[in-house]
């Protein structure tokens, strides 16, 4: 069978192995995705999988505070040692996720977090929405899954694409730094902070104002 770009990316996110090995592996695999992980590790190419079950105690709390104080951000990333804690690659990842954080402002850390009660009430805005498009009963309930995704993509931080590279998700980031740093890696909380927040005032691109900052 085709293996899909989705699948790809889904085996990518979930190992931390190369898209190239990823492909190859469910290739090998006619496209199913846990023997496929299975694959990767007999050939020690599931370098996030082999880790994410350790435990992960250790790590940082880091600040980010946007230029001229309207959005500060408080994140907790978790590694297994404190030696990996203090290194600077470490310290670094962690201070980019809090500037992620501040620009994309998610309210989620991952989709397992999202309340049942306001994902229902999505849930039947998006069914309604398809509804009055016009669309066939027997789709909608695929096209409220397929709009779903997009939420989970707007809001959950390990969903969203990386600010300061969007070809790749915050996901894919930490399963990167698994692989590099050798140690399981979680992002377990984080809060954000917005001037204002909650009052009505001017709408401001915080985005692009923290990439600027990046650039400078």
């Amino acid at each position: 069978m085709a293996v899909s770009a989705s699948q790809v990316k889904e085996l990518r996110e979930r190992t931390g192995a190369g898209m190239l090995d990823c492909k190859k592996a469910l290739d090998a695999t006619n496209g199913d995705m846990e023997k496929a992980i299975a694959h990767l590790r007999e050939n020690g190419l599931a370098a996030a999988a082999n880790k994410a079950g350790r435990i992960a105690t250790e790590g940082a709390v880091e600040s980010y505070i946007h230029a001229g104080g309207r959005i500060g951000v408080l994140v907790e990333v978790n590694c297994e040692t404190d030696f990996v804690g203090k290194t600077d690659q470490f310290r670094e990842f962690v201070r980019d996720v809090a500037m992620h954080i501040a620009a994309a402002a998610p309210k989620y850390v991952s989709r397992e977090e999202v309340d049942a009660t306001e994902l229902e009430k999505e849930r039947e805005i998006l069914k309604n929405q398809a509804l009055n498009e016009g669309k066939p009963a027997h789709i909608v309930e695929k096209m409220v899954e397929g709009r779903l995704s997009k939420y989970y993509e707007e809001y959950c931080l390990l969903e969203q694409s990386f600010i300061k590279d969007p070809d790749k998700t915050v996901a894919q980031l930490v399963n990167e730094k698994i692989a590099t740093i050798g140690e399981n890696i979680s992002i377990r909380r984080f809060v954000r902070f917005e001037l204002g927040e909650g009052l009505e005032k001017k709408v401001e691109n915080f985005a692009e104002e923290v990439m600027a900052q990046v650039k400078r």
